[in-house]
């Protein structure tokens, strides 16, 4: 890829971005400010009027917290599911590497160069072709 080519490429992913993220920031900021009230979060199911542990704060802040912590609860549901794939690739990668240490060791003890340049090698006995019988 040429470096004009790549530099159009990344103009086109920022305009994209900008796109996308310009509405999204628009959207939150709107968001924030409809949802100012206070709300109070209670985490002790045994006393509504006096809980032992509350947390008061902007209902907009709840909702974006909570949005973070469900994006953050799937990637590592994601991450996870995904961990059969990442092991096959590793364990794929590594019998990569294995193949092409044998090759350049066999090509080595043949005399074959990696260009593919130099005298053909004999083909065994069983390939040749025998003249014609007359």
């Amino acid at each position: 890829m040429t470096g004009a080519a790549r530099s159009a490429g990344s103009r086109i992913r920022k305009i994209i971005a900008a796109i996308i993220l310009v509405p999204l920031a628009v959207i939150i900021v709107a968001f924030a400010v409809a949802n100012r009230q206070i709300v109070t979060i209670s985490f002790d199911p045994f006393s509504a009027e006096h809980p032992a542990a509350s947390l008061t704060l902007p209902l907009f802040a709840l909702v974006i917290v909570m949005l973070l912590f469900g994006v953050l609860i799937g990637g590592i549901a994601a991450w996870l599911r995904q961990s059969k794939w990442r092991r096959t690739a590793r364990r794929l990668e590594r019998e990569l590497a294995d193949l092409h240490i044998e090759i350049e060791a066999l090509k080595r003890s043949t005399g074959v160069s990696g260009t593919g340049v130099g005298a053909p090698a004999a083909p065994p006995e069983r390939l040749q072709l025998r003249p014609p019988l007359r």
